[in-house]
């Protein structure tokens, strides 16, 4: 395959890299810093997803009422 032909892929490589440099030797990652991306990336809303987070969409969950009491 090429690269334009993964666009989903790709994008996300790119989120990835925000926080790992493509140069950093992924040995020195720890789970805890895993986690913690992990955590962002499934918690940022995406344009292509209507502005709602990959975790509302999978779990089908509803920030506004899930915060009510």
């Amino acid at each position: 395959y090429a690269s334009w032909e993964r666009g989903l892929n790709e994008n996300t490589n790119g989120l990835i890299r925000q926080y790992f440099p493509k140069n950093q030797d992924s040995t020195t990652i720890t789970h805890e810093e895993l986690l913690f991306v992990m955590d962002k990336l499934n918690n940022r809303p995406r344009k292509r997803l209507a502005m709602k987070t990959p975790n509302q969409v999978f779990f089908g969950i509803n920030p506004m009422v899930a915060l009510q009491n």
